[in-house]
């Protein structure tokens, strides 16, 4: 097959982490065929959607994870998948990139599928199901944020669009910064923030939980660094592995099939003791250290996933 990965700057990937470049490796080791272009380069031109980029081939050489050939022009009609992988923030420029990709509709496949991705961003999918969840409101009003505060008194505060950890901050029932925040964050941005009651049960990990075409396959451990609150990857987290519980299992036999109906094929949630807190369609990570920890080769199963829709 064709495959083309819209993705950040493969230059800078992390050949030991990186779950697109693993991504890659398999597909490649499948025999297929590798392009790469970035975000700023998808294009629609009178009526194709085309992109400049690059043939690849990716190699696990530390600092140099890929062989580029000479920057060409290419119509994304004329390929079998395309990866959505670049990461957010989810921004107007991610959202055209959606409404773009989205127009290849029945005649390449997209994955995740781009009308979801942007319809199902990461904090707002969960809404769709309070019973799993913590407490949590989603607001501007400075009044609305102080008196879910007021009810909850420890709590999360953090840009609703943001991602890899910046921007949260916990806000126990004795911190007096809350306006000084919510100044900050609305003197920058027009986005709405999100609240959630904080969870003691983050202290002992954030699991996140990978799921392949709405089906669970493992599970890693994000430990915070010690005077931490926030256990993503990205800011000194620690992964470590861990096995899945019942809840686990419970919170994605409930989600799965809506993930697998959307055309969400690679989704990585994240529990914190009995509860979901984020469904990650954008550019979910941790296949790696899954497959380092437990033997799972999540990319295969991927592949397999995306093979199956093909034929």
């Amino acid at each position: 097959m064709k495959i083309a990965f819209q993705m950040d700057p493969i230059g800078a990937v992390n050949i030991n982490a990186d779950s697109t470049f693993r991504i890659a490796e398999e597909a490649q080791a499948r025999g297929h065929e590798l392009f790469y272009y970035g975000p700023d380069q998808l294009a629609f031109e009178e009526g194709r959607i085309t992109a400049r980029g690059h043939d690849m081939t990716v190699q696990r050489v530390p600092g140099d994870p890929a062989v580029l050939g000479p920057r060409r022009m290419v119509d994304l009609a004329d390929f079998d998948v395309v990866w959505l992988r670049q990461d957010p923030p989810f921004d107007m420029h991610y959202i055209t990139s959606t409404h773009l990709l989205d127009r290849l509709a029945g005649q390449t496949l997209v994955v995740n599928d781009p009308f979801w991705v942007r319809n199902y961003p990461e904090k707002l999918l969960v809404l769709n199901f309070p019973e799993l969840t913590p407490p949590t409101t989603i607001a501007r009003d400075i009044e609305v944020i102080r008196a879910f505060k007021a009810k909850h008194g420890d709590i999360i505060l953090k840009p609703l669009y943001g991602n890899g950890g910046a921007g949260v901050f916990r806000l126990d029932a004795n911190d007096r910064n809350l306006s000084s925040l919510h100044e900050l964050f609305t003197g920058f941005s027009r986005e709405p923030l999100i609240v959630q009651k904080y969870l003691p049960a983050v202290t002992k990990g954030d699991k996140r939980v990978i799921l392949v075409d709405g089906e669970v396959i493992g599970a890693i451990n994000r430990v915070p660094a010690e005077g931490e609150t926030r256990s993503n990857m990205h800011v000194g987290g620690r992964p470590e592995k861990v096995e899945l519980t019942a809840r686990d299992r419970e919170i994605c036999a409930t989600i799965g099939p809506l993930l697998k109906e959307k055309g969400q094929v690679f989704v990585g949630i994240d529990v914190i003791g009995d509860y979901l807190t984020e469904i990650n369609v954008t550019s979910p990570t941790g296949i790696q250290e899954l497959e380092r920890f437990d033997g799972i080769n999540a990319a295969a199963m991927i592949w397999e996933a995306i093979e199956a829709k093909l034929a």
